[in-house]
């Protein structure tokens, strides 16, 4: 399996783990339940696999030393990666620019929207390359 992954991607084994389970959780419980009926099950899930997570993590938006805004992150998972949970056939512009502002005030590398589609579960990897 080691040959499979790609050498350019960010925290490739975490990723893959994480994507290998948004993909255990559709399996099992299907499509058409609420965002946070997903994010139960994630959760669970990560807990049960001794993954460290924070969930509805809040995280502020601050400009010349003022918070100007405040997110809340579905998921921080190892204090790496972030996971945004959505429902819905497309990723919309809004919410890949969500997941990016995510990065950019939290200063982190790499997101994974995830959309739980009635066709399984499609996901894409955000980067800051800032």
């Amino acid at each position: 399996m080691t040959g499979l992954k790609r050498p350019d991607l960010l925290y490739p084994e975490l990723s893959y783990k994480l994507i290998g389970i948004l993909f255990e959780v559709f399996n099992e419980i299907g499509y058409g339940y609420q965002e946070k009926h997903y994010q139960k099950a994630i959760a669970n899930t990560l807990k049960n696999l001794d993954v460290a997570f924070k969930e509805q993590l809040p995280c502020q938006i601050v400009c010349r030393k003022e918070v100007v805004g405040r997110y809340f992150l579905d998921f921080l998972v190892e204090d790496k990666i972030v996971i945004e949970i959505k429902r819905g056939r497309y990723f919309s512009k809004d919410n890949i620019n969500q997941v990016y502002g995510y990065l950019k005030a939290t200063g982190l590398k790499l997101g994974i929207i995830v959309n739980f589609t009635p066709n399984g579960v499609r996901f894409k990897r955000i980067v800051n390359i800032k």
